[in-house]
């Protein structure tokens, strides 16, 4: 949670700040976000540059991101705040499902990606999602993360091929035996930050949301 909530009081929101260049979709996402008893709107950008400056001045929770915005886009502006803050957990809100703007957002860092025709529940938990480091991506857009290219012999499980990194590939293993990213990051001798960015990427890639998922794939998978 934000800074100003990280002590778990009762009442708590998660804080929001919602990017669009539309002041009708802003408002929108910010009647249908404050209406809910655990989130709210703590800004509304209509740029990728105003993006920047409130998120550095908030510090929000959540960062609900367009793309497709005049001067600064939403991909540069996701670059940037994530340069300036490595936790922040920005969602990509849009109406583009293509690879290439899929690829492109969550190499930049986002941590998810939703189409703007979601049904409201299902953005909702998103952001609840998000909010705890989690990656939501719409069904839609997950083939754009589907395997491109081959993993080492042997390193892939039965299917030969997989999504994911040979380091990655090892996190997950050391996943599916329930340890947490600190028991990971000694098992591989990497720093714990490391382990919770390959499983951010791993949750991408793969298309879920969480370590239980992510087990349950690799067991379908024959890791």
């Amino acid at each position: 949670m934000s800074d100003g909530m990280q002590d778990g009081g009762a009442g708590e929101r998660t804080t929001v700040l919602v990017v669009d260049d539309h002041p009708l979709v802003r408002g929108g996402l910010g009647t249908l976000i404050s209406s809910t008893a655990d989130l709210t709107v703590v800004a509304e950008a209509g740029s990728g540059a105003d993006a920047v400056r409130l998120a550095a001045e908030l510090r929000p929770d959540v960062i609900l991101m367009d793309l497709s915005m005049p001067g600064l886009d939403g991909v540069e502006a996701t670059r940037r705040i994530v340069q300036q803050q490595p936790g922040a957990h920005i969602v990509v809100l849009t109406s583009f499902h293509d690879r290439v703007k899929v690829r492109e957002a969550l190499g930049a860092g986002a941590i998810g990606y939703l189409l703007k025709d979601a049904e409201a529940d299902v953005l909702l938990a998103a952001i609840r999602s998000a909010a705890l480091g989690h990656s939501p991506l719409d069904p839609r857009v997950a083939g754009a993360l589907l395997p491109t290219e081959a993993l080492p012999t042997g390193t892939a499980g039965t299917t030969g091929t997989s999504p994911l990194s040979a380091r990655e590939a090892d996190v997950l293993r050391l996943i599916t035996r329930g340890l947490s990213n600190r028991q990971i990051g000694h098992e591989l001798g990497i720093a714990e930050r490391t382990v919770k960015a390959h499983v951010g990427s791993i949750f991408r890639h793969l298309g879920v949301a969480d370590r239980t998922s992510a087990a349950m794939w690799a067991r379908d998978h024959g890791f």
